[in-house]
Order: structure tokens, then sequence, then C-alpha cells
């Protein structure tokens, strides 16, 4: 089993390491394919870290000669213990239908050894979404370096369970580059049941201890940034002008990433004033094809993006959804959230986001 480490010395590795990087990141791919770029020091295994990113061109062609200035950008994040596209989207179907360039992430902990069997707490989508925002950039950059106009207006994120989870993370995150997201059954809070594996509630758990000298010990800080109802979180999104259409499908049977807090996040997002289309999934709503289920399954989770938001991902609808603005990318500012005991800081200042935590005086 791997030594963890003292959260004093997890405290240190965050300030003094926070942006590290195992080198420049390579070229974009010429044809449809997967690099490895480099992400943010995680404090648990500290050193340099890699990820995996996935990149799925549109067009006949699938490469860069593909791209045109509707083409868009969209994440489609695999599921808890995934890795590549795995329980979420087909991305070949994204880009060809919607004019995208569909992009994976094997972020932190991705595959079943990382993210359930080894030791450590479970990230639960904060270096995860960072990881995400690291790989859009990269794109996006990329792109803009090589001289292709794409429409970043038409930034997307969608993703299942886990993917779900990260993908409304990383919206919260960057509050000003997604103009929507379509969550698929993600988790919505680390609740005390599946932080700490609670029994007789959701399967999950995240590994954490309720032990302030554990290693693993789970600040309410820590806690309340991965509280994606978040009142007064909504509330910092709203005032900066987070704008994008959020798309929420849960199962109104699931009892994995439990449907009472799906329900509470869509109030509470709704009652910030943020714009939310909660497709709660009942029995009645079966089809066979597209929804197969009322729990977490869902069903086909290609053709539920299609069918929830089709409309809208479509370049060519009446409807189609561009966000007006810079990116935070370009906005190179600092997003802050205040909890209990300090504030987190995403730092966009170098173009790509830097996570930090910063504790009170």
């Amino acid at each position: 089993m791997k030594a963890a480490p003292h959260p004093a010395a997890v405290a240190v590795l965050f300030a003094l390491c926070a942006g590290a990087a195992v080198a420049d990141p390579p070229a974009l791919p010429e044809a449809s394919g997967t690099v490895s770029i480099p992400a943010q020091e995680w404090p648990f295994q500290p050193g340099p870290r890699e990820i995996t990113v996935h990149i799925r061109y549109p067009g006949a062609g699938r490469t860069l000669a593909d791209i045109g200035p509707r083409t868009g950008l969209m994440l489609s994040l695999h599921n808890w213990g995934g890795t590549g596209f795995a329980g979420t989207a087909d991305p070949g179907v994204l880009a060809a239908r919607y004019d995208v360039v569909a992009i994976g992430v094997d972020y932190l902990q991705s595959g079943k050894e990382a993210s359930i069997e080894d030791p450590e707490p479970y990230d639960f989508g904060y270096l995860q979404a960072l990881d995400a925002l690291r790989a859009l950039h990269f794109v996006w950059d990329g792109l803009r370096q090589r001289g292709i106009a794409i429409d970043d207006g038409r930034i997307f994120t969608t993703g299942g369970s886990g993917g779900g989870n990260v993908s409304l993370m990383a919206n919260k995150l960057a509050p000003r580059t997604f103009a929507g997201v379509i969550d698929l059954c993600g988790m919505k809070r680390l609740s005390d049941d599946i932080a700490y594996g609670l029994p007789g509630g959701s399967s999950l758990n995240a590994r954490y201890s309720r032990e302030p000298g554990h290693p693993h010990f789970l600040s309410p800080g820590r806690q309340e940034l991965h509280f994606l109802g978040h009142p007064g979180h909504l509330a910092v999104m709203k005032a900066l002008g987070a704008s994008a259409r959020i798309v929420s499908v849960h199962g109104a049977e699931d009892a994995t990433c439990p449907a009472a807090d799906a329900d509470a996040f869509a109030a509470a997002v709704g009652e910030a004033g943020l714009e939310i289309d909660y497709v709660r999934v009942t029995a009645d709503q079966l089809d066979g094809k597209v929804f197969t289920s009322a729990g977490h399954p869902l069903g086909n989770r290609t053709e539920i993006v299609h069918r929830v938001a089709g409309s809208w991902l479509d370049p060519a609808s009446p409807q189609t959804r561009r966000r007006e603005g810079p990116t935070d990318f370009e906005r190179r500012e600092a997003v802050r959230y205040p909890v209990t005991g300090g504030t987190w800081v995403i730092d966009f200042a170098k173009g790509y986001p830097v996570g930090r935590f910063e504790a009170a005086r």
C-alpha cells in the first residue's frame, strides 16, 4: 500500500507545486488521435504528472483540415473508474453530428485501479475538472496557434456519472467558458455518505476520513467546494456572468448518485437565476431505445444527449447555442470560491487553470 502524506505536507505541496508541469505540451495531432500533456501536481503522489487527451475531429477526413469557422469544442468525459470515452457520449457521433472537436480526458484517477482500488481518496471533480479544462485549453490554444478559426462561443461539455460530475465542476471552475453542459446522472455533492463510504446509502466510497489528523482527512472547506448546489458559489457564478445552459438528466430511481441530490441541485441552480433544464427520468418515460432505465444507467447516453440538447448543439439549428464574450482562458483572471477556513482560487493567469487553496488569516 502506498504511504499517504501528512495533511501539512499536502498543504505545502498545494502552495509550492500547484502549477508544476512535466514539459511543454506537444503540438495538436494532424488527425484524430491521442496525446499526453502536463497536468497540475497531485499532492497525494508528488512529482510530474501527465494526462491523456483523446481528440476526435469532425468532417469526413477527421483531420485539422476538416475544422471550419463554425466548429466548436466539446468535452465528453468518462465515468468513475473508466478511461477514454467509457460511459459517456460517443465522440465520433458528437463530432459529426454537431461539428465539434470532441475531447476525452483520462483525468486524475482514471481507470479502476486508481479510482477504486488504490488507497488515496477519490478526487471527486476538483483536479479532475482542472485536468479536463487543461485538455480543453490545449486544443483551444493549439488551434489558435495554428491560425485555425473556430467558433469558441460553442464550447460544451457532457459526461456520464463521474463524467457528469466533472462536467459540472468544470463549468463551476471556469464559469465564463461553456455555452452548454449536459450532465448525465453525475454526482451533485460529496455527501458524508459517499465521502466516508457509510453503510446503507450509495455504493460509492470516496475513501476520505473524518479524523483531522488523518492523511485523508476531508476538511469542511474541501467538502464545500464539491457541493455543486452551494448557494454562495452559485451566486458567485451568477455574478461573474455564467451563462451556460445546464441540462441535468437523472433517473428518479438512481441510488448510486442519489436522485434526491439531483433534485436539490436543480432547485438550487434555478433559485440562483442560472439556466437549467432538469430531465428527471421516471419509469413511464422509458422507451427501450434512448431511455432504458430510471436508475443510474439511464440508457443510450449518446442518444440522450441528442434527445435533450440536440436542437441547440447543432450549429445549423435556429436554436443553436452560443456564449458571448471572452472565455476564462482569455480573461486570465482568478475565480474565487469562499469556504470554511479560506478560499479556493482557480487562477487562469497562464491561460489554463491552476487551482490552490488560500487559508484564512
